[in-house]
């Protein structure tokens, strides 16, 4: 028997019953993602759902944590324009071979059936709007008010769900078909059908809007798109280039047209349900606009450093690279709180019906029905800095990094900066999303079956430090390459050249007080030359960049054949708090791979390595990864920077 179809407040009743029915929980689980090759590039959203423990998950829950994930993750996809032709083809004129005509039909017949151009009215504009799985039909008007990801459901309106499923395939299970099932109203008509199915139409994809991309970022997947500066590139400049700052998206990029980017409207719900509105011209002109230079960073930045030393994690396996400084200019949200009549409770309050700062949180929720939170402590103290922005290193914000306004808020993991924002909500409880809820997330290195609960949502970040280029002395470096080995320092000087540069930051505002460098694997260490760059803020919420330069000890000659004895080099931060980084993965691994903030070490063996030949798969770009064993980068200007080392050697040495 086919499941029973919707009629009034049957939805709610099988709710309370599937919450109630035991069942295991389970947690998300992001599927590796491979380096790009002759293989499609999957996506990070391609997830699957494994079993965590035998506790219940409610369907209320369901409707919060998966709700991103069963309509608004897999419903951009619009119809393209006149995608309703031939949904009768064989209404006047016969039909397909492979279509079963009525008589054939061995369905309940007690279920209705519909043409699929009656379906296709039903689409966004329609007050009661449906959607199709397989050959059954849908009526998601109750769903659309319940679900958190609001409007964005309708744009699958009209349409199949069945090719979005097969991208996002969090949805093929049983509890989450069990929900939909709720919403049968009836059959897709045998006429419509080719081989017990409807047939495949043109589906437009939803990524073919998003903007082009830098060829010089290392691209973990394409659509969505989640890519990294190359890691030589990283450090070169104190402010990121547009251009090159890192791209974490998790879905597609909405598309706002851009004669109308100061009409975009940002919605403001207070506690009490009074909303306000405000367009981009609105906050443009109505308040005063701050600049605050802060680095964002994905809570997987070195998430591969993590899998290769400590064991196997879950999610895209970033280098160093996700991570960039930029220059942001908007206005400070708690100013556009206190305009839309905020009030909260003081330390001596006795309204108790005003919300706890301390208890409350900024929901913050962008076009594409991404979501986040923050405290709203954190949002009203002015010297945090919070801002929501609409430039960035003094350019209009570009299309992948939140254009027409995005949250900025710095200090914290950039998962709660969340882009092309177009409403806010102050709530006693946090973002329902399964990106507040179940994602950014860490737990204990033993934690395999985990309670999503049980851990608090990553806000500010801790400290940490990474090395993006090693130049070795022994190669001479021309026109930005390596050059072909040279012989050694000269006879008796008995040590190479060697300088190091990378970036250091921490959490909350912290600023980096010391950078330590070892070139012995930590035997031994000394101190980095600390660089000063400017920057706006009443934090440091900006990254710190560190160059050393110093010698490495001559190795001795190897045989034909034997592998050349290399060294590790080693960074580690310390912030003005004394929080330092650990010194392994394995101490802080987690299943999801996030804060992998260990120090950071890269080896350096007595041989040059073009920067072609250390990228994997051979593609021949002058990009480096890590490889144990390899060369990190080589040669430098010996009259430039030799000098530099050689002076600084002399100066401590007095």
């Amino acid at each position: 028997m086919p499941p029973p179809f919707r009629h009034p407040g049957r939805f709610a009743t099988e709710l309370v019953r599937l919450a109630r029915r035991p069942r295991p929980s389970y947690r998300l689980n992001p599927q590796l993602c491979s380096r790009p090759s002759s293989r499609p590039s999957l996506s990070f959203s391609t997830l699957s759902l494994l079993k965590t423990s035998n506790s219940g998950l409610p369907a209320a829950a369901l409707l919060a944590g998966v709700g991103a994930g069963l309509f608004s993750l897999a419903t951009a996809f619009q119809d393209p324009a006149g995608a309703d032709r031939d949904l009768d083809r064989d209404h006047d004129h016969g039909h397909d071979q492979n279509s079963p005509s009525p008589a054939d039909d061995i369905r309940d017949p007690s279920v209705p059936r519909y043409r699929l151009s009656d379906i296709h009215s039903h689409d966004a504009s329609h007050p009661n709007p449906w959607v199709t799985h397989q050959d059954k039909v849908y009526d998601i008007t109750d769903w659309v008010s319940a679900h958190p990801g609001g409007e964005v459901i309708l744009r699958a309106a009209g349409q199949s769900i069945d090719p979005y499923w097969a991208i996002f395939t969090i949805h093929n299970q049983t509890h989450v078909k069990e929900i939909l099932d709720q919403y049968l109203i009836g059959y897709i008509h045998a006429f419509d059908l080719v081989d017990g199915l409807p047939p495949a139409h043109a589906i437009q994809d939803p990524f073919a809007s998003d903007p082009p991309r830098d060829p010089r970022l290392f691209t973990h997947t394409a659509k969505p798109c989640n890519a990294e500066p190359p890691n030589q590139a990283l450090t070169d400049e104190f402010l990121t280039p547009n251009e090159l700052f890192y791209k974490r998206n998790h879905m597609w990029v909405p598309v706002v047209d851009d004669n109308k980017l100061d009409q975009h409207t940002l919605t403001v719900e207070l506690p009490d349900g009074d909303v306000r509105s405000y367009t981009l011209d609105d906050l443009k002109t109505r308040f005063t606009t701050h600049r605050v230079t802060a680095v964002l960073q994905c809570s997987g930045n070195r998430r591969s450093d993590m899998t290769r030393r400590a064991g196997k994690t879950n999610g895209l396996q970033w280098g160093v690279g996700a991570i960039s400084n930029a220059e942001w200019q908007g206005v400070r949200l708690v100013d556009v709180l206190a305009d839309a009549g905020l009030q909260v409770a003081g330390p001596d309050a006795e309204d108790e019906s005003l919300p706890d700062p301390s208890t409350h949180h900024v929901q913050l929720t962008g076009l594409e029905a991404y979501g986040a939170s923050i405290p709203l402590s954190t949002a009203l103290d002015p010297r945090n800095d919070v801002i929501l922005a609409f430039s960035m290193n003094g350019q209009p914000l570009p299309r992948d990094h939140g254009s027409p306004l995005r949250a900025v808020v710095p200090g914290h993991v950039a998962a709660r900066s969340v882009k092309w924002l177009s409403k806010i909500v102050i709530s006693d409880e946090e973002s329902t999303s399964q990106w507040q809820r179940r994602d950014y997330k860490s737990f204990g290195p033993n934690q395999r079956d985990v309670d999503w609960d049980s851990a608090p949502a990553i806000q500010e970040m801790p400290v940490t430090s990474a090395i993006t280029k090693v130049l070795v002395g022994q190669c001479v470096r021309q026109d930005d390459k390596c050059g072909h080995p040279v012989s050694g320092p000269e006879a008796g000087e008995g040590r190479e050249p060697i300088a190091i540069e990378g970036y250091a930051m921490s959490g909350g505002g912290r600023y980096i007080s010391r950078v330590d460098v070892s070139l012995d694997g930590g035997k031994t260490w000394d101190q980095a030359e600390l660089l000063e760059d400017p920057s706006a803020g009443h934090k440091a919420w900006a990254w710190k960049r560190w160059r050393y330069l110093g010698h490495l000890e001559a190795r001795p000659a190897v045989a034909p054949g034997q592998q050349p004895q290399c060294t590790e080099v080693v960074v580690k931060a310390t912030d003005n708090s004394y929080n330092t980084q650990p010194e392994t993965h394995s101490s802080i691994f987690n299943l999801r791979g996030n804060l992998a903030n260990a120090w950071h070490r890269v080896t350096v063996c007595p041989e040059c390595v073009p920067a072609a030949a250390a990228v994997e798969g051979g593609s021949g770009r002058h990009k480096v990864v890590w490889r144990t064993g390899g060369a990190y980068g080589c040669g430098f200007d010996r009259e430039k920077i030799g000098a530099e080392v050689n002076l600084r050697v002399a100066n401590k040495t007095n």
